[in-house]
Protein backbone atom coordinates (compact mmCIF):
# COMPACT_ATOMS: atom_id res chain seq x y z
CA UNK A 1 0.00 0.00 0.00
CA UNK A 2 1.51 3.90 -0.65
CA UNK A 3 2.27 5.92 2.19
CA UNK A 4 -0.23 8.33 1.11
CA UNK A 5 -3.27 6.32 0.64
CA UNK A 6 -1.84 4.75 4.00
CA UNK A 7 -2.38 8.27 5.52
CA UNK A 8 -5.94 8.76 4.25
CA UNK A 9 -6.72 5.87 5.38
CA UNK A 10 -5.48 6.51 8.85
CA UNK A 11 -6.60 9.59 9.34
CA UNK A 12 -10.49 8.86 7.67
CA UNK A 13 -9.99 6.50 10.59
CA UNK A 14 -9.89 8.45 13.01
CA UNK A 15 -13.08 10.37 11.80
CA UNK A 16 -15.99 9.87 14.44
CA UNK A 17 -18.32 12.52 12.54
CA UNK A 18 -21.67 11.79 12.33
CA UNK A 19 -23.14 11.71 8.78
CA UNK A 20 -26.94 11.84 9.25
CA UNK A 21 -29.59 10.80 10.91
CA UNK A 22 -30.13 7.78 9.23
CA UNK A 23 -28.22 4.73 9.37
CA UNK A 24 -25.80 4.75 6.85
CA UNK A 25 -26.99 1.93 4.43
CA UNK A 26 -26.06 0.82 0.67
CA UNK A 27 -29.13 1.00 -1.65
CA UNK A 28 -29.08 -3.41 -2.19
CA UNK A 29 -28.52 -3.50 1.90
CA UNK A 30 -31.27 -6.09 1.56
CA UNK A 31 -30.95 -7.80 -1.40
CA UNK A 32 -29.71 -10.78 0.17
CA UNK A 33 -31.23 -13.15 2.38
CA UNK A 34 -30.22 -13.70 6.47
CA UNK A 35 -28.95 -17.10 5.12
CA UNK A 36 -26.68 -15.42 2.52
CA UNK A 37 -25.88 -12.86 4.62
CA UNK A 38 -24.64 -15.99 7.26
CA UNK A 39 -22.55 -17.47 4.86
CA UNK A 40 -20.52 -14.40 3.43
CA UNK A 41 -19.59 -13.20 6.94
CA UNK A 42 -18.66 -16.68 7.98
CA UNK A 43 -16.14 -17.11 5.75
CA UNK A 44 -14.74 -13.41 6.12
CA UNK A 45 -14.75 -13.79 10.07
CA UNK A 46 -13.08 -17.42 9.65
CA UNK A 47 -10.43 -15.80 7.47
CA UNK A 48 -9.88 -12.89 10.42
CA UNK A 49 -9.62 -15.57 12.79
CA UNK A 50 -6.74 -17.24 10.64
CA UNK A 51 -5.22 -14.30 9.89
CA UNK A 52 -4.81 -13.64 13.77
CA UNK A 53 -3.01 -17.26 14.10
CA UNK A 54 -6.13 -19.36 15.00
CA UNK A 55 -6.58 -22.75 14.75
CA UNK A 56 -10.22 -23.25 13.63
CA UNK A 57 -9.67 -27.14 13.67
CA UNK A 58 -9.90 -27.12 17.40
CA UNK A 59 -12.98 -28.23 19.05
CA UNK A 60 -13.91 -25.12 20.67
CA UNK A 61 -12.84 -22.12 17.76
CA UNK A 62 -14.28 -24.44 14.23
CA UNK A 63 -17.84 -23.18 15.11
CA UNK A 64 -16.81 -19.71 15.62
CA UNK A 65 -17.49 -18.20 13.01
CA UNK A 66 -20.78 -19.35 12.16
CA UNK A 67 -21.93 -18.50 15.27
CA UNK A 68 -20.48 -15.36 15.09
CA UNK A 69 -22.24 -14.23 11.71
CA UNK A 70 -25.57 -15.33 13.16
CA UNK A 71 -25.06 -13.09 15.61
CA UNK A 72 -24.80 -9.96 13.62
CA UNK A 73 -27.44 -11.12 11.39
CA UNK A 74 -30.06 -12.43 13.90
CA UNK A 75 -29.25 -10.66 17.24
CA UNK A 76 -26.53 -7.96 17.67
CA UNK A 77 -27.68 -5.99 13.64
CA UNK A 78 -31.71 -7.02 13.73
CA UNK A 79 -32.15 -3.43 14.17
CA UNK A 80 -30.71 -2.86 10.02
CA UNK A 81 -33.86 -4.67 8.80
CA UNK A 82 -36.65 -2.88 7.99
CA UNK A 83 -38.81 -5.93 8.66
CA UNK A 84 -37.89 -6.03 12.29
CA UNK A 85 -39.27 -2.67 13.40
CA UNK A 86 -41.86 -2.63 15.83
CA UNK A 87 -45.56 -1.96 14.87
CA UNK A 88 -46.58 0.39 17.33
CA UNK A 89 -49.92 0.47 18.93
CA UNK A 90 -51.68 4.13 19.22
CA UNK A 91 -54.63 4.80 21.18
CA UNK A 92 -56.62 8.40 21.85
CA UNK A 93 -56.28 9.82 24.94
CA UNK A 94 -59.74 9.12 25.90
CA UNK A 95 -58.94 9.29 29.50
CA UNK A 96 -57.64 13.04 28.88
CA UNK A 97 -54.55 12.09 31.01
CA UNK A 98 -52.64 15.48 30.20
CA UNK A 99 -49.62 15.51 32.22
CA UNK A 100 -46.08 13.73 31.69
CA UNK A 101 -45.62 9.83 30.90
CA UNK A 102 -42.37 8.89 32.05
CA UNK A 103 -40.90 5.42 30.95
CA UNK A 104 -37.87 5.44 33.01
CA UNK A 105 -34.71 2.49 33.05
CA UNK A 106 -34.62 1.38 29.46
CA UNK A 107 -31.64 -1.08 29.01
CA UNK A 108 -30.57 -1.39 26.03
CA UNK A 109 -27.18 -2.81 24.19
CA UNK A 110 -26.09 -1.79 21.02
CA UNK A 111 -22.51 -1.39 19.09
CA UNK A 112 -20.23 1.68 18.54
CA UNK A 113 -19.94 2.03 14.58
CA UNK A 114 -16.57 3.25 15.11
CA UNK A 115 -15.00 0.19 16.76
CA UNK A 116 -17.64 -2.36 16.66
CA UNK A 117 -17.52 -2.85 20.37
CA UNK A 118 -20.74 -2.40 22.84
CA UNK A 119 -22.09 0.33 23.97
CA UNK A 120 -24.25 -0.56 26.92
CA UNK A 121 -26.68 1.63 29.06
CA UNK A 122 -30.13 2.78 29.98
CA UNK A 123 -32.78 5.49 28.27
CA UNK A 124 -35.27 7.55 29.47
CA UNK A 125 -37.82 8.97 27.90
CA UNK A 126 -41.53 10.93 28.26
CA UNK A 127 -43.87 12.85 26.60
CA UNK A 128 -46.90 14.30 26.68
CA UNK A 129 -50.05 13.77 25.12
CA UNK A 130 -51.01 16.04 22.29
CA UNK A 131 -54.60 13.33 21.90
CA UNK A 132 -52.73 10.48 21.53
CA UNK A 133 -50.91 7.46 23.23
CA UNK A 134 -48.95 4.73 23.08
CA UNK A 135 -48.49 1.33 24.57
CA UNK A 136 -45.50 1.41 27.50
CA UNK A 137 -44.10 -1.41 25.73
CA UNK A 138 -43.95 -0.76 22.75
CA UNK A 139 -41.58 2.78 23.94
CA UNK A 140 -39.09 0.24 25.18
CA UNK A 141 -39.21 -1.83 21.50
CA UNK A 142 -38.15 1.45 19.52
CA UNK A 143 -35.27 1.50 21.76
CA UNK A 144 -34.55 -1.80 21.49
CA UNK A 145 -34.65 -1.61 17.39
CA UNK A 146 -32.53 1.03 16.80
CA UNK A 147 -30.29 -0.13 19.42
CA UNK A 148 -29.80 -3.11 17.38
CA UNK A 149 -27.47 -1.76 14.59
CA UNK A 150 -24.21 0.03 14.21
CA UNK A 151 -24.57 2.90 16.23
CA UNK A 152 -23.49 7.03 17.26
CA UNK A 153 -25.59 7.70 20.86
CA UNK A 154 -26.31 10.92 19.12
CA UNK A 155 -27.98 9.57 16.37
CA UNK A 156 -29.74 6.85 17.97
CA UNK A 157 -31.30 9.32 20.62
CA UNK A 158 -32.46 11.37 18.00
CA UNK A 159 -33.90 7.85 15.73
CA UNK A 160 -36.01 7.31 18.81
CA UNK A 161 -36.98 11.11 19.42
CA UNK A 162 -37.82 11.31 15.57
CA UNK A 163 -39.98 8.08 15.48
CA UNK A 164 -42.25 9.09 19.02
CA UNK A 165 -42.78 11.63 17.20
CA UNK A 166 -44.34 10.42 14.26
CA UNK A 167 -46.27 8.05 16.15
CA UNK A 168 -47.00 10.13 18.95
CA UNK A 169 -47.99 13.06 16.32
CA UNK A 170 -46.37 15.78 19.23
CA UNK A 171 -43.08 17.34 19.84
CA UNK A 172 -43.48 17.38 23.34
CA UNK A 173 -41.01 14.72 23.68
CA UNK A 174 -37.61 13.77 25.85
CA UNK A 175 -35.19 11.33 25.15
CA UNK A 176 -32.22 11.04 27.24
CA UNK A 177 -29.10 7.85 26.75
CA UNK A 178 -26.88 7.25 29.33
CA UNK A 179 -24.82 4.59 28.28
CA UNK A 180 -20.66 3.08 28.77
CA UNK A 181 -18.73 2.88 25.71
CA UNK A 182 -16.93 0.12 25.74
CA UNK A 183 -14.36 1.54 23.03
CA UNK A 184 -13.85 4.14 25.20
CA UNK A 185 -13.30 1.72 28.90
CA UNK A 186 -11.33 -1.27 27.44
CA UNK A 187 -9.37 0.62 24.70
CA UNK A 188 -7.74 3.75 24.24
CA UNK A 189 -7.86 5.66 27.32
CA UNK A 190 -9.44 2.89 29.63
CA UNK A 191 -11.71 5.52 31.40
CA UNK A 192 -13.96 2.68 33.22
CA UNK A 193 -15.67 5.21 34.93
CA UNK A 194 -17.01 7.95 32.27
CA UNK A 195 -20.68 7.64 30.58
CA UNK A 196 -22.04 9.48 28.13
CA UNK A 197 -25.10 11.32 28.06
CA UNK A 198 -27.44 12.30 25.50
CA UNK A 199 -30.68 14.45 25.38
CA UNK A 200 -33.29 15.33 22.40
CA UNK A 201 -36.54 17.31 23.41
CA UNK A 202 -39.11 19.53 22.18
CA UNK A 203 -42.70 21.25 22.49
CA UNK A 204 -43.25 21.80 25.63
CA UNK A 205 -39.96 20.73 27.01
CA UNK A 206 -38.24 23.25 25.87
CA UNK A 207 -39.50 25.29 28.99
CA UNK A 208 -36.51 24.69 31.64
CA UNK A 209 -39.61 23.80 34.24
CA UNK A 210 -40.93 20.93 32.26
CA UNK A 211 -37.45 19.32 31.40
CA UNK A 212 -36.23 20.11 35.55
CA UNK A 213 -39.33 18.12 36.23
CA UNK A 214 -38.47 15.07 34.03
CA UNK A 215 -34.73 14.83 35.37
CA UNK A 216 -36.15 15.52 38.64
CA UNK A 217 -38.56 12.33 38.49
CA UNK A 218 -35.23 9.81 37.30
CA UNK A 219 -33.90 10.37 40.11
CA UNK A 220 -37.10 9.02 42.70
Amino acid sequence: MEKEEKLRIEVEGDNHMMTSVDTPMLADAFEKSDDEKIEIIQEHFAGIMKTLGLDLSDDSLKGTPYRYAKMYVKELFSGLDPKNKPSLSVFDNKYQYDKMLIEKNITFSSVCEHHFLPIVGKAHIGYISSGKVIGISKINRIVEYYGKRPQVQERMTLQVYNELQDALKTDSIIVVVDAEHLCVSSRGVKDKTSSTVTMEYGGKFNDVSFREEFLRLLKD
